[in-house]
């Protein structure tokens, strides 16, 4: 009996900063890897380190930022990888163009209010933010549109990261990919 070939899609993971985006999908991929399943991880934060490090903040930077993210997607995606993209991605148009540039794709609204969301905290922005030293803070000083029709929502403050793993897993196997 032969086994069944896998297929690629990208799971598009939005939301503010501090909300889990990179948390959950470092989760899910660490599963499929034991699961030896194909897949990748973009994060926004490294690919701003290397693919984007030309780009600033600029509405127009981060629309080119998100195309070069879409497009690795895009070929792993072509060549049966689960791709899992955690990337703010603030703006609706980004993310549907992104769609529709991929075609196998889900997106994933991760979110939390933004009090937990200033707790967490971890990378400073938010106090930089309230302070003034940083003033284009995607959903402080620079607008975040929410997905009107997410394919799933993870609400970090409600839910375990392994509860959050197991929805997208959930998904994966829902659509055929697992």
């Amino acid at each position: 009996m032969s086994e069944v070939a896998q297929r690629g899609v990208t799971i598009w993971f939005t939301g503010w900063s501090g909300a889990g985006k990179t948390t959950i999908a470092k989760k899910v991929y660490q599963e499929l890897s034991k699961q030896h399943i194909k897949t990748e991880l973009l994060d926004g934060d490294e690919l701003r380190q290397s693919l984007c490090k030309d780009l600033g903040f600029s509405e127009q930077d981060r629309y080119t930022n998100i195309e070069r993210a879409a497009y690795v997607a895009k070929l792993l995606t072509k060549h049966d990888v689960i791709c899992l993209a955690a990337f703010i991605s603030p703006y609706r148009r980004m993310r549907e163009r992104a769609r529709a540039e991929i075609g196998a794709f889900y997106e994933v609204y991760v979110t939390a209010p933004v009090e937990e969301l200033i707790k967490r905290d971890v990378k400073g922005l938010y106090k930089q933010s309230i302070t003034g030293k940083v003033k284009d803070l995607t959903g402080m000083g620079s607008p975040y549109e929410e997905p009107l029709h997410p394919d799933l929502v993870l609400q970090t403050s409600l839910m375990t990261i392994d509860e959050c793993k197991d929805q997208v897993l959930r998904l994966l196997r829902e659509g055929g990919y697992l």
